[in-house]
């Protein structure tokens, strides 16, 4: 049985168990890398974030060339049309980070190891909602319908933020998870290093930080409901699934500090997730549709691949050049983007 041929719980996939174990296992080696990196707190320079980035960039790309060699042209255009879905989609993540981050007032020295934390946890949210995400397909016949209605809905949802001009911002009192810790434990004012917890009084309280990562996972649960479905609507096998995922996290510690001031730039860019994913969703819609009745059309990999490339490429030459004439990182940018 070749690579190819190998199903697991019913998908046809490429991943077999030494080839997961492999992945898992380099997955992991990166995240402790990344931890080693970020030990000693301190400001990362536009040097080091642009070489962590590239690093991030090219490693994912060398793994796409080496899918599509080894496994054929099909699951090399899955894999580069899932990450680039993944990668769009963290991108906007990035800002949600960002006003959490100085929400809270992190110190520039540990906004590395915040975002650190986050990827980590929506890693392993997404490995849980891919596993989640496999059985629904396999066992309930209407599963693509419900994933076409969620894209379809996130969409719906960032379009009417987008042309009513709503503004993200984050209410930190109002906040679920922060207002759960202060029940359970007393909160300190200052930021202690990397520390979670201190000792004040005979007592263990939370710092800032811990409040903050708390709220950075919390997040990643809703990142993870709108990421999942949409890159199932790209590629069905779970190996490329969670691949595409990781290698769209892994590197965004690095690249939100290259991407800082040039995010608030991206006004546009709400506009173009919200016509990939509702692309997606119709996209779904239809694959479910045609399992009823053959004579519905599917819309290939190919010409999702092709969309997607068009819609970023578009929205990013429009919102640089909305924005040409205004400081990047501005409070009249920023406001502009929702």
């Amino acid at each position: 049985m070749s690579d190819l041929s190998y199903v697991a719980a019913g998908f046809q996939t490429i991943g077999t168990p030494s080839l997961w174990a492999i992945t898992i296992v380099g997955v992991l080696a990166l995240l402790v890398l990344d931890f080693v990196v970020t030990r000693r707190p301190h400001e990362v320079s536009l040097k080091e974030a642009l070489g962590w980035s590239a690093f991030y960039i090219a490693l994912p790309l060398a793994f796409g060339a080496w899918v599509w060699s080894r496994y054929g042209r099909q699951e090399g255009i899955d894999y580069l049309a899932g990450y680039l879905v993944e990668k769009s989609l963290s991108v906007d993540n990035l800002f949600v980070f960002m006003l959490l981050l100085a929400a809270f007032a992190v110190p520039s020295v540990l906004a590395q190891r915040v975002l650190l934390f986050g990827i980590t946890g929506a890693l392993v949210l997404r490995g849980i909602f891919i596993a989640l995400g496999a059985a629904a397909l396999q066992t309930l016949d209407f599963a693509f319908l419900i994933f076409a209605l969620i894209l379809l809905f996130t969409a719906a949802k960032l379009l009417r933020d987008a042309f009513t001009g709503h503004e993200q911002t984050v209410d930190i009192a109002n906040m679920r998870s922060v207002r759960l810790l202060r029940r359970f434990m007393p909160v300190v004012n200052e930021y202690h290093g990397t520390k979670m917890t201190v000792r004040v009084d005979g007592r263990r309280a939370l710092t800032p930080l811990a409040l903050v990562v708390v709220a950075v996972l919390a997040t990643d649960v809703v990142f993870a409901v709108d990421s999942v479905p949409a890159v199932y609507g790209i590629t069905e096998d779970p190996y490329l699934v969670f691949a595409t995922n990781a290698f769209a996290l892994l590197g965004l510690r690095a690249l939100y500090f290259v991407l800082h001031a040039a995010l608030s730039r991206l006004v546009h860019l709400t506009y173009g997730l919200a016509i990939i994913l509702a692309f997606i969703g119709v996209k779904l819609g239809l694959h479910w549709a045609h399992g009823i009745w053959a004579g519905v059309p599917v819309i290939p990999t190919e010409i999702s691949l092709l969309v997607i490339i068009a819609v970023l490429t578009i929205v990013t030459i429009t919102s640089l050049r909305a924005t040409r004439n205004v400081v990047p990182g501005s409070k009249e940018v920023v406001t502009e983007r929702r």
